[in-house]
C-alpha cells in the first residue's frame, strides 16, 4: 500500500463518518439503555464470567495453566480511562468507576480454553469508553456463538474470529450513527484465543501483543497507524516511526468500515510451558521500550506484579495515555498444588 493510498483512505473514512450506518440492532439500543443510566439495572452486574469461554476445549489436560494478572489506569493526564479489557472472572473497566482497574487484584489461574482481549477505545465525550466496553463485551459473545464445542480445524477457527470481529465492528458502526454521544467512535483490539494446543492472536489498530519465549521477544502484531504505513511504504525511516506525527493516527480499527472483514491477520502459534504473553494498550507499549518490557517479562513470576510494574514504568516515563497491560504466563501443571514454570 502506497504512502497517497493510506492518507486517501484516512481522509475518505474521515468524511464518510458523516454518512450513519444503517442497521441498528435492538441491542445497541440496550446498551444506550444501560449508559444513559449509569449502568444501573434491576439486579447487580455480573461478572465477566457471564460470558462463554468455550471450556469444552482441552490443551494438555491437567499438565497445563494459564495465570493472569491485568491492570488498567487512567493515566497521568486523562480525567477517564477509555481502555477496556476482557479476562474471564474478572470485571472490565466500566465508564461509571472512576477507580483504577485490578490494581490490587491477585493473579488468575485458568484452564487454557480461555479468550483475552484488550482494547483502546477513541472518539468524543463518552465515545471512546463505549467503543471499548461494546468490542470486550461483544466480542467473547460472537466468537463462542461461531466455534463448536469440538471445533480444531485450525481454518475454521480463525474465520470464527474474523467474522465475530468483523460482526462488532459493525455494531460499532450503527452506535456511532446512531446516538450524537457516540459519533464517530472506535477502538483498538487484540486479542488471544487460547483453544487446545494453540493460541490465535489477532489486532487492529495501535493495541500489540508479544510473545517472550526462552528470553526472546517477539511482537505477535502489526501497528495500524499512518506512520507505520508510510515505513512499510519507503517513504519514512524506522528511526522517525517512533516521533512521526501520524504515529497515532489509525487507518485500520473498530469503527472503521475498513475493518468490515475483521484482522488482516490471525496468527497461529503453539504454546508451550514457560511462554509468557503480553497484551497492551500503546499507553504502555508506546512508552516503555521492549528491551524493559523482556526484562520485567522475563524475571517476574507473578504476572500480576508484572503488569503493576510495567504500568509504574509507564506512568514514570510521562505516558500521556491511559494503561492497560494484561499478562499471561503458561506453566506446567506438577499436581494439584503446584506449578513448574
Amino acid at each position: 500500500m502506497s504512502a497517497q493510498t493510506v492518507l486517501m483512505s484516512w481522509f475518505r473514512t474521515r468524511v464518510e463518518k458523516d454518512d450513519p450506518e444503517v442497521g441498528a440492532t435492538s441491542r445497541f439500543f440496550r446498551w444506550v439503555r444501560r449508559f444513559l443510566t449509569g449502568g444501573k439495572t434491576a439486579k447487580a452486574e455480573p461478572e465477566t464470567e457471564e460470558f462463554a469461554t468455550l471450556s469444552s476445549f482441552t490443551l494438555l489436560p491437567g499438565q497445563l495453566k494459564l495465570k493472569v494478572g491485568v491492570v488498567s489506569v487512567r493515566g497521568n493526564y486523562r480525567d477517564h480511562n477509555e481502555d477496556n479489557y476482557y479476562v474471564p472472572g474478572r470485571r472490565s473497566v466500566r465508564h461509571d468507576r472512576g477507580q483504577d482497574s485490578s490494581s490490587n487484584s491477585p493473579t488468575l489461574t485458568l484452564e487454557p480454553p480461555n479468550l483475552f482481549i484488550v482494547a483502546d477505545g477513541m472518539g468524543g465525550q463518552a465515545a471512546g469508553e463505549q467503543a471499548s466496553l461494546m468490542a470486550v463485551e461483544l466480542i467473547p459473545r460472537a466468537i463462542a456463538r461461531r466455534l463448536l464445542p469440538d471445533e480444531s480445524d485450525v481454518g475454521r477457527i480463525k474465520e470464527a474470529i474474523r467474522d465475530a470481529v468483523a460482526e462488532v465492528n459493525q455494531e460499532i458502526l450503527g452506535s456511532s450513527g446512531a446516538v450524537s454521544e457516540f459519533s464517530n467512535m472506535g477502538t483498538t483490539v487484540v486479542l488471544a484465543q487460547f483453544l487446545n494446543d494453540r493460541v490465535f492472536v489477532a489486532g487492529i489498530g495501535d493495541s500489540r501483543a508479544y510473545r517472550l519465549r526462552e528470553g526472546r521477544l517477539e511482537q505477535l502484531t502489526k501497528d495500524h497507524s499512518l506512520a507505520d504505513a508510510l515505513l512499510d511504504a519507503g517513504t519514512i525511516t524506522a528511526a522517525e516511526l517512533p516521533t512521526h506525527k501520524f504515529k497515532n493516527v489509525l487507518y485500520l480499527y473498530l469503527g472503521s468500515k475498513d475493518a468490515r472483514s475483521g484482522p488482516e491477520d490471525v496468527r497461529v502459534l503453539d504454546v508451550r510451558p514457560g511462554d509468557r504473553l503480553l497484551m497492551a494498550s500503546d499507553g504502555l507499549t508506546g512508552v516503555v521500550p521492549d528491551s524493559d518490557l523482556a526484562k520485567v517479562l522475563g524475571t517476574i513470576d507473578d504476572p500480576q506484579q508484572a503488569s503493576r510494574i510495567l504500568v509504574d514504568m509507564a506512568l514514570a516515563n510521562d505516558s500521556k495515555d491511559n494503561v492497560t497491560c494484561l499478562i499471561i504466563h503458561a506453566v506446567a501443571q506438577i499436581n494439584d498444588s503446584t506449578a513448574a514454570v
